[in-house]
């Protein structure tokens, strides 16, 4: 069989070792150091828009730690877009806290304004102020951030970016993540740089910084023994890990051309076949990483579903994967309030992750090409 193609693997630089052997050679393996200090200097640097960063030991560490910040806690109700990872939706149960489900709209694929509206107009009905918004960047396609927030300002709610896909990506040139009252970062080993695993909260101000870092550190009172007034947790990440994103942080623009080159491979691939739409940018107002690049495939038109094409490529061992599967359709979600229509629910039926990563050779691709045209020609 031939070797495996992967959907988006880790695609080192070079310098990651250099950053790596000077945390070794001075001892600074602790979750503090230069590389922690560096690596955030980097990412705010990058975002350019007068943010903090906390890095943390994953992303979902960060939305917890947002959800604390925001006030969350045991029986308020949090909504979140249903279109995306678990790892959007889990930190809300860890407060024991009610997620509320929000449908997509078609354009991005990310939270609907309009059934973000309607839904938190009856829950307001219901007696229920939401606490906060989770909007998801799908995919690293922005969502639309002036609808969004100016409904969450009509009725004072704070937004959390999970731009966990989205570093890279903009907004009518703003960053994804730098938005909201919080945003979100993942370098995870699939993302678009990684840490190996690793994640970084997006703060407006040092006091919210500043209390992150202290939660994430077990949340240890200024005393000479150890001494605790809140509930802390070990999130803070190692300057082993921020050694490698150090060096990620160097080809990071690099890897966002690539993974938008690969999409512009989709295009022109799908340009002649009917009933395959490649998920784009509807505008320039958005700009997309393009961490993952996907399609929408019409069965009606092509003869061909979404599952024949994964199945097809997995016969050649190239991995492709459904678009995320919605969180009011998850068993764990499965009594949780949902607002919308059936988006999310369409996307994830028609829709397919295809490879995309930064490293795929022009043999790789080639291998793709040929693989997808002898599906839709047979």
């Amino acid at each position: 069989m031939s070797d495996k193609i992967w959907l988006s693997s880790p695609h080192m630089g070079g310098n990651e070792l250099k950053y790596i052997h000077e945390a070794f050679e001075n001892n600074w393996v602790a979750p503090l150091g230069p590389n922690v200090n560096g690596f955030e200097d980097d990412l705010e640097k990058f975002l350019n828009s007068d943010v903090q960063i906390a890095a943390l030991s994953a992303g979902t560490a960060a939305l917890h730690l947002a959800l604390i910040e925001c006030g969350v806690g045991y029986g308020d109700e949090v909504i979140c877009q249903s279109m995306t990872f678990s790892a959007s939706a889990n930190p809300i149960a860890y407060q024991g806290a009610v997620p509320v489900f929000v449908d997509s709209e078609i354009e991005t694929w990310n939270m609907c304004p309009r059934a973000l509206r309607e839904a938190i107009k009856d829950r307001f009905a219901k007696g229920k102020k939401p606490k906060a918004i989770i909007v998801v960047h799908l995919y690293g396609m922005p969502a639309k951030m002036d609808e969004i927030l100016a409904v969450a300002k009509e009725f004072d709610i704070p937004v959390i970016e999970d731009a966990a896909e989205a570093l890279g990506s903009s907004y009518k040139g703003r960053h994804c993540g730098t938005f909201g009252r919080f945003g979100v970062l993942s370098f995870n080993g699939n993302k678009i740089i990684t840490t190996s695993g690793g994640g970084a909260l997006v703060c407006h101000n040092r006091e919210d910084k500043d209390k992150a870092v202290f939660l994430s550190t077990q949340a240890r009172d200024n005393a000479p023994h150890y001494q605790h007034s809140h509930i802390g947790y070990n999130y803070r990440m190692s300057n082993i890990c921020a050694g490698i994103g150090r060096g990620q942080m160097e080809v990071l623009t690099n890897r966002i051309e690539a993974r938008r080159a690969m999409t512009k491979f989709y295009l022109e691939l799908f340009e002649s076949i009917d009933g395959v739409k490649v998920f784009t940018e509807p505008n320039s107002d958005f700009y997309s990483n393009h961490w993952l690049a996907a399609i929408i495939v019409d069965e009606r038109i092509t003869g061909i579903s979404r599952e024949d094409l994964r199945l097809a490529l997995l016969e050649d061992n190239i991995e492709s994967r459904p678009l995320w599967k919605p969180m009011h359709l998850q068993p764990i979600f499965a009594n949780t309030p949902y607002y919308g229509t059936n988006i999310a629910e369409m996307l994830f039926d028609k829709g397919l992750c295809l490879p995309s990563g930064s490293n795929l050779t022009e043999s790789e691709r080639e291998r793709i090409r040929i693989k997808i045209q002898q599906v839709f020609t047979k």
